[in-house]
């Protein structure tokens, strides 16, 4: 068992931010239930509407005010396809620390430019495996702390609150469906929910193409991926980590696989139907509720997390599929 992030300390984080981090909507998706039928209730946590447009925030912002004076001035550095990024220059911003981060080079620019807005140092690597060796570097060279993407107790504490304001928000849910990455939203909302609803099914929605979470399952420990497969960047961790994958051993109940054409049909569908433009991370829990999880979970009470939407309107145009379009949108 991994000691997760008690009750009273994601309560606590929660307090301690209460003017950082903005509390996101739950909304109820009469339009997808339309589509689901059979009885099927549907409720979406809208993370995506959070300071930086992603759950980031929240965990980043949480390393941060952990930090030392002397490691604030030090500064910090991070990896990321973006989103990780963009929180971390923010939690920098409000700590008063420099930031330097590590970005892949096809990151999308609008993600580029939010981190360098935000003040930070932008760094270009070729894929997400160069990245962490880039950030680890600079860590050595210029002391600054390394803001995990997933891993430890302040990110799980940080992501926990997602889990305790959703079930403050909705009386009732009984399967609640997470996109994995890291396994650093999974893990900490997992072991918050399981707290307060035991018997909630959580399930982890992980794209084909970045599939280290399911590979460390069927392992038994975190394994690694050698390169990232999916339109759904944000959810390209090159590998798990021991204490997220700990998390997730022991509160998700299963895993589902999910592919780009199911992802991209998923953004189309959110935008004709909830107006809502997100990008395929973000889209990855509702293209599982309409794919493999359709009938396991029709009649039931289901939560969505929408986790984030930075990207801009041409790159959802190309990537969208939209009803009665063909798969190459």
């Amino acid at each position: 068992m991994t000691d997760g992030p008690s009750l009273e300390a994601i309560k606590s984080l929660r307090e301690a931010q209460r003017e950082a981090i903005w509390r996101t909507p739950v909304v109820r998706c009469a339009s997808l239930e339309s589509r689901i039928g059979g009885g099927t209730k549907i409720y979406a946590k809208l993370e995506f509407l959070q300071r930086t447009g992603t759950f980031k925030a929240r965990g980043a912002l949480a390393v941060l005010n952990s930090l030392s004076a002397q490691q604030r001035k030090s500064g910090v550095t991070a990896v990321s396809a973006g989103n990780h990024a963009i929180a971390t220059a923010f939690a920098a911003r409000a700590v008063g620390a420099s930031a330097k981060v590590v970005m892949i080079a096809s990151a999308n620019p609008v993600r580029i430019d939010a981190c360098r807005a935000y003040g930070a140092e932008v760094v270009l690597a070729d894929d997400v495996h160069e990245a962490f060796k880039t950030a680890l570097r600079i860590q050595e060279e210029e002391g600054r702390f390394f803001v995990h993407p997933f891993e430890g107790a302040d990110i799980a504490t940080g992501t926990g609150t997602v889990g305790l304001e959703m079930c403050e928000q909705c009386e009732s849910f009984d399967a609640l469906l997470i996109p994995v990455g890291g396994g650093g939203l999974i893990g900490g909302i997992a072991n918050a929910v399981k707290q307060i609803r035991p018997d909630c099914e959580i399930v982890g929605v992980e794209p084909e193409g970045a599939d280290s979470l399911h590979r460390s399952f069927a392992a038994g420990s975190p394994q690694a991926i050698d390169k990232v497969r999916t339109i759904a960047d944000s959810l390209g961790a090159p590998f798990a980590m021991p204490y997220s994958f700990g998390l997730c051993r022991d509160n998700v109940d299963r895993l589902v696989l999910i592919d780009d054409i199911q992802l991209r049909r998923a953004m189309g569908l959110l935008f004709e139907a909830m107006k809502i433009a997100i990008e395929p991370a973000c889209a990855a829990s509702t293209a599982a509720l309409l794919g493999p999880l359709r009938e396991q979970l029709r009649g039931r009470t289901v939560m969505l997390v929408f986790c984030g939407s930075n990207i801009d309107w041409a790159t959802f145009q190309s990537q969208a599929i939209f009803e009665g379009s063909d798969a190459d949108g």
